[in-house]
């Protein structure tokens, strides 16, 4: 398989060069495409050195399979005429709520990945839905779930490397006194949590807690009521989510626990006792989804709470594209 990143100096663009160096993709040449001002510069793959390639002269007949890595605006612009060339994965927004589109979690929803030959585009879900939905689908196929309430708790690296960059600078001067200025962030982001990520839409939601409604809906199950509420904490790597599941059916707690350590992708550490938990920086650098405090709501028999951690820029973004390329590759290539 020839293979192509576009975006690949990036943060996903780069991790997802370091998934697809332990993958068992038997890759023949990869392409490592980006803007003008990185065209040149080289970055190391299995022992070889690849140059960079500028997005405007790329030809994308190179590769069978391309994974556009490097936002909306991009995806827009170059994914329809990559798709004439290339089966395309695009980890950005925008083809993700487009009918004949497949927006694909693994472990949730691979029987719909075969619909991405209506387009050859397949999109990668928004990071914390992904972790949600890996955590929710095998106790919605056991209890059917009825409504979700999810608070999102979201590190800084999901905005990309210049917030991550300002979290440690705002740090640094707030720890030594200096005046903080805030580029990224529409308040300061050092020692601080902001309730609002994306733009605002209707009804005071924003464009991500809509993001996760209606993803979510689309992956799962568009009968099952969602609310949501997004906020950015000054952590640098890894989203949390405090997670609300009311069910239809009546269930036992050790039968959730049970069912969530024998899932694809899950792994439940839920002790009751101090540290018996995950944290997001225990889960940097992990291909797991960590689920924790798994307890009975009190105020519903019918619903209980859990908190998800994942790496955003692994399971939430470059890992889940790279699963997806390797069934990809299963299933329709031969190999």
């Amino acid at each position: 398989m020839n293979l192509a990143i576009i975006g690949a100096t990036g943060n996903v663009g780069r991790k997802t060069i370091e998934i697809l160096e332990k993958s068992k993709i038997k890759i023949s040449e990869l392409f490592l495409v980006a803007s003008e001002k990185s065209e040149g510069k080289k970055i190391k793959f299995r022992g070889n050195e690849i140059q960079i390639q500028s997005l405007e002269k790329y030809d994308f007949s190179n590769s069978q399979i391309t994974f556009f890595a490097a936002g909306s605006k991009i995806a827009e612009k170059w994914v329809p005429k990559a798709s004439k060339k290339t089966v395309v994965i695009d980890n950005s927004k925008f083809f993700r709520m487009d009918k004949d589109v497949p927006l694909i979690v693994p472990e949730v929803n691979l029987d719909k990945l075969v619909t991405y030959k209506k387009k050859n585009i397949i999109a990668n879900p928004n990071c914390s839905t992904i972790q949600m939905v890996v955590a929710l689908k095998p106790l919605h196929d056991q209890f059917k779930i009825k409504r979700v309430i999810v608070s999102t708790y979201q590190s800084v690296s999901g905005a990309g490397k210049a917030p991550m960059d300002e979290l440690v600078n705002q740090s640094k001067d707030f720890l030594s006194g200096k005046k903080i200025n805030s580029k990224n962030f529409t308040k300061q982001i050092a020692f601080n949590l902001i309730p609002h990520i994306d733009e605002f839409v209707d009804e005071g939601y924003t464009k991500e807690e809509q993001k996760m409604i209606k993803e979510t809906q689309k992956i799962l199950d568009n009968k099952i009521k969602i609310t949501a509420t997004c906020v950015r904490v000054p952590v640098l790597v890894s989203h949390s989510e405090s997670i609300n599941v009311e069910f239809e059916k009546s269930f036992d707690i050790k039968d959730v626990k049970d069912i969530l350590i024998k899932s694809d992708g899950c792994k439940v550490l839920d002790e009751r006792k101090d540290g018996g938990y995950i944290t997001p920086l225990e889960a940097e650098n992990s291909y797991l989804t960590f689920i924790s405090r798994i307890r009975q709501d009190s105020s519903n028999d019918k619903a209980l709470n859990m908190w998800v951690v994942s790496d955003n820029l692994l399971k939430g973004a470059a890992l889940n594209t790279v699963q997806i390329a390797e069934e990809l590759i299963k299933k329709y290539y031969g190999k």
